[in-house]
């Protein structure tokens, strides 16, 4: 009986072998190892969303048996659930098995990791291989990327670029593009992701931004255009998702573009520019507080991007729930984490405007931001805004005349006019707002401010308008209404998609 439960106990182990057993059958060969069917159900996992559950499969790998695509998954895993010390480690495991991992380089310096160290991990290598000296300035640029320096950041890149081995490389393109756009340079931004497009017109990664650039300099068609042949490339990649919000946004359908960010962060959790659509959105719909949780989302996600905090985002928001102190905190934390440049004076003094006591503040925060860079527009724009309050018509004149002699811009024509009208100057005020709608059509403001015009002109005829326009009201309630259904429509889909 014993011999007979030995021979049974044989045959079972040979069919079925314990895990990282050897085996001569081909069958046993053709089978993937535990190692690898454990990294693919943390793949799973991660599709599913259920990062805990994946993170604990890796880990339950013993550390000797991680190869470098488990450790790459793990940091990653790691720094998304905000274990930054465990990312940290698992990123430089992977770079001790295969120094030239450029993507886990990244992570580590994403972490603050200073860019001497990481340098000096990969330098053996470097210095071994031919035609590789690029490397180390490659992640001297990337080190300044994310400590905020964008200036040197963007001088680094251009450097590199102009070497022949990565003259044209379409990542460094897309990365200088993101700089730009970072320092407030749309002009040179939307240059650089054009060039990247010609080059690789399947590229997706920094499409959403570029999406939004085009989008805020009314440039709806082309919006339009780019989403949809991004969502002919793949609809599993949030950055469509984002452009196509973008044009709602900006054609203020705000419940479209809240559903269409919703669902891009469904794709990408990590998705910045996802989260800041989608608050934006909540903003334009007066729920401040769920806009706030999104700022803050990408706040800390992106803690270097000035546009997280700036515009209608985060500090706005702090206003416009009337918490100055909480804004003024933001502003100052940005101020002291990114250094005095003329967006972060801007924005500080973007603050101190809101209260009567700090007004010489930012009187004195904003000459320092225009004596850095002159041609900052929302320097200007907040520059002007407080010398209209002082009725310092003529200084805001010549400001305004100053900034736009190498630039036209909407806003500041408008603003111009706003000027040229309260010193009685109706002619050019005019010119001025018709420039302004001719950049922007619509562009409400300016409008006003001719239609304002007109009317003084022409009282007689304004009152005839007016009668006109009283006979037509059905007319306008049949677009409001109009209005409503596709905002009750859109209020079903953010339902379906959790945002209620």
């Amino acid at each position: 009986m014993a011999l007979q439960q030995k021979k049974t106990l044989s045959k079972t182990s040979k069919v079925r072998p314990f895990p990282g057993s050897t085996t001569s059958s081909p069958q046993a060969q053709s089978l993937p190892s535990e190692i690898e069917l454990r990294y693919k159900i943390a793949e799973c996992y991660t599709i599913l969303k259920l990062d805990k559950d994946a993170i604990a499969v890796l880990e339950g790998i013993p550390t000797r048996q991680r190869t470098p695509k488990i450790n790459m998954m793990l940091a990653n895993l790691y720094k998304k659930a905000g274990q930054e010390r465990s990312a940290v480690t698992s990123y430089k495991e992977v770079i001790r098995q295969c120094p030239l991992a450029l993507d886990a380089i990244i992570g580590l310096l994403s972490l603050s990791v200073k860019g001497a160290e990481v340098a000096s991990m990969a330098m053996d290598v470097i210095q071994s291989i031919p035609n590789l000296d690029w490397l180390s300035v490659w992640i001297k640029a990337y080190a300044f990327i994310h400590s905020g320096d964008n200036m040197r950041a963007i001088n680094t890149i251009c450097s590199l670029e102009k070497k022949s081995l990565l003259r044209d490389n379409v990542d460094l393109l897309i990365s200088l593009a993101d700089l730009y756009f970072r320092a407030g340079d749309t002009k040179n931004s939307i240059l650089k992701f054009e060039q990247a497009q010609m080059l690789d017109p399947y590229v997706i990664k920094g499409m959403d931004v570029y999406g939004y650039l085009l989008a805020r300099e009314g440039h709806l068609e082309d919006v339009e255009v780019l989403g949809g042949r991004l969502f002919n490339i793949s609809d599993q990649h949030a950055e469509p998702w984002v452009i196509s919000g973008c044009h709602s946004f900006y054609s203020k359908r705000y419940s479209r573009a809240l559903y269409l960010g919703a669902k891009a962060i469904q794709l990408n959790s990590s998705s910045v520019q996802a989260l800041l659509l989608k608050g934006a959105a909540l903003r334009n719909m007066v729920r401040v507080q769920e806009a706030i949780i999104h700022f803050r989302e990408a706040m800390r996600l992106a803690p270097c991007r000035l546009d997280c905090y700036e515009g209608k985002r985060l500090i706005d928001c702090y206003l416009a729930s009337n918490s100055i102190r909480e804004a003024m905190g933001m502003a100052n934390n940005v101020y002291k984490t990114l250094g005095a440049n003329a967006q972060t004076l801007t924005i500080l003094a973007t603050v101190c405007l809101e209260d009567p006591m700090t007004q010489e503040k930012a009187k004195t925060l904003l000459d320092k931001a225009l004596a850095q860079r002159p041609d900052y527009i929302k320097a200007v724009v907040k520059k002007g805004e407080l010398l209209s309050r002082e009725q310092k018509y003529e200084e805001g004149i010549a400001l305004l005349r100053n900034a736009l002699a190498n630039q036209s811009d909407c806003v500041l024509h408008r603003m111009l006019g706003d000027f040229l009208v309260a010193v009685n100057d109706y002619q050019e005020a005019m010119d001025q707002y018709s420039i302004a709608l001719s950049l922007d059509p619509n562009d409400q403001k300016s409008l006003e401010g001719m239609q304002k015009m007109e009317k003084e002109e022409s009282p007689t005829e304004a009152t005839a308008d007016e009668d006109v326009d009283d006979m037509e009201g059905s007319g306008e309630e049949g677009d409001l209404e109009g209005s409503d259904s596709e905002a009750a429509q859109w209020a079903d889909q953010e339902q379906w998609f959790g945002m209620q």
